[in-house]
């Protein structure tokens, strides 16, 4: 019994001596001799060590290949708090407040897709539609050290005249100078019956019309150093239908015309915006004076006047 104990505890010597350095380091130091007249006792804390440090972890994952990847498809999304809903410096809620929210479905490889909505009041009525619908997709691709956004957008008027939906094709420039972010864009509809100029100015109706229209914007952001601020400027020029769609709007009501907007963005806690700007038009009375009612709120002031609109935005 005595011989076998024995030649069992060398064993576990052996592996030990092969397993580890430490371990190997100690049976060398004990006296050695044959395994009948050298008993070597073993406890139970030796066996435990030996078997710790002789089968290192194994990660699971690593082994089989199945290591987890980052998801390439990620979801964003917002939903807003404003005191006016302008669209290219004109009220889409008779200067009242509206709710809005949306969501974007972005892959990795830049391809995007999304809606947004919010809620209208007055301007036509949009052909009888309380709600602005948009849904839009799009590729994003770096140029240089900016980035080039390409897409497009359908512009839906839900229980709304179909007459008054039309389509719209965008490209944005991005990038930044220094502290100073940067963005280029251009948005162009072709001609569509919703831009005609159904009811042209001081002439007869043209039912059927079809036009198209341009918009060219330019926007710049600085981010206050140490403070959750981020100053913000837009210009936007539009050209298209100086008259009334055939739903009383259009997305260029005097033809051509400036819009522009200065502001700041605060950010108190992640995932919520705090914003105020001043939005303006070069529309003059005289050029709004041309298509009333429609181009005024009930009180009678016109929907391109100059106003400062307040905003509340929570993200994720």
């Amino acid at each position: 019994m005595s011989i076998r104990f024995a030649s069992a505890a060398s064993a576990v010597a052996l592996i030990a001596c092969f397993a580890t350095p430490a371990f190997a380091g100690e049976t060398q130091a004990a006296p050695a001799g044959p395994a009948d007249e050298t008993e070597i006792a073993v406890t139970e804390a030796d066996q435990a060590a030996v078997a710790l440090r002789a089968i290192e972890p194994i990660d699971l994952a690593t082994a089989t290949g199945q290591e987890e990847e980052a998801s390439a498809i990620t979801i964003s999304g917002s939903a807003t708090l404003t005191s006016d809903y302008r669209f290219r410096g004109v009220s889409q809620s008779d200067e009242g407040m509206a709710v809005q929210g949306g969501f974007t479905i972005s892959h990795s490889s830049g391809f995007y897709v999304g809606t947004w909505g919010s809620n209208l009041s007055g301007w036509g009525t949009f052909g009888g539609a309380n709600m602005e619908l948009d849904i839009y997709a799009g590729y994003k691709l770096p140029v240089g050290e900016g980035t080039l956004d390409l897409g497009g957008t359908w512009y839906m008027y839900p229980s709304g005249a179909d007459t008054t939906d039309f389509a719209e094709l965008y490209a944005k420039l991005s990038g930044s100078v220094g502290p100073i972010g940067l963005t280029a864009g251009v948005a162009y509809a072709p001609s569509q019956e919703a831009l005609g100029n159904a009811f042209p100015v001081g002439a007869p109706a043209n039912p059927g019309d079809k036009e198209d229209n341009l918009y060219l914007s330019g926007d710049a952001t600085y981010g206050i150093s140490g403070a959750p601020i981020t100053l913000k400027a837009h210009i936007g020029y539009s050209d298209g239908n100086p008259g009334l769609g055939p739903n009383g709007t259009s997305v260029a009501p005097t033809g051509t015309y400036l819009d522009w907007l200065i502001g700041a963005d605060i950010v108190p806690i992640s995932g919520l915006t705090l914003s105020v700007a001043y939005i303006d038009t070069d529309i003059t009375e005289a050029e709004a004076n041309l298509i009333r009612p429609n181009f005024a709120t009930l009180a009678g002031d016109s929907i391109s006047d100059a106003t400062v609109v307040f905003s509340v935005t929570a993200s994720f």
